[in-house]
């Protein structure tokens, strides 16, 4: 089985442009793992016009306590040059937990796109404490996904960021 080649950023995008189809990617993610019986957040990592990786929250999928959509895209770009990471940008469909903000402090990611934090907003402050530039799209699709697993599955969302249902 071979894995599907990144997908590509189309040229002559503006910058918002660019951030609402490279969130759409990290939507399409998110779409993915709510149809896997998952939770709905997806992510993109990019460096320039480079696609380095997608991912989505695993977490019930392989029974992981850790794999949020942040991580797992992380996780699926492999081992990358510090250099790497330094330039990217990653692209979150919610507004990191502590773990996925700490995760993007220790590659020194410079910038996330967050896609809503309406539903849920811990680590905002921490990033930009630390000189990340974090810029929220507030996007409808972002919030439709969220508002549809807090009234479907609220549970399943407690579980996901350590509370009680």
């Amino acid at each position: 089985m071979t894995t599907p080649a990144p997908p590509t950023v189309p040229p002559d995008l503006t910058a918002e442009e660019r951030d609402r189809f490279l969130l759409g990617l990290a939507v399409d993610q998110a779409r993915t793992g709510w149809e896997e019986g998952g939770v709905p957040i997806g992510a993109v990592l990019v460096d320039g016009d480079r696609v380095l990786a997608v991912g989505r929250n695993r977490r019930v999928q392989m029974g992981s306590a850790i794999r949020h959509g942040e991580t797992d895209c992380i996780e699926r770009a492999g081992r990358l040059s510090a250099g790497v990471y330094r330039r990217s940008t990653l692209y979150t469909t919610l507004s990191p937990c502590f773990m996925c903000a700490g995760t993007a402090l220790l590659y020194e990611i410079p910038r996330v796109v967050v896609g809503e934090n309406r539903s849920f907003q811990v680590s905002e402050e921490l990033l930009r404490s630390h000189g990340v530039q974090v810029d929220v799209l507030d996007d409808p699709d972002c919030r439709a996904l969220m508002a549809r697993m807090l009234t479907e599955r609220p549970e399943l969302w407690a579980e996901d960021i350590g509370e009680q249902a």
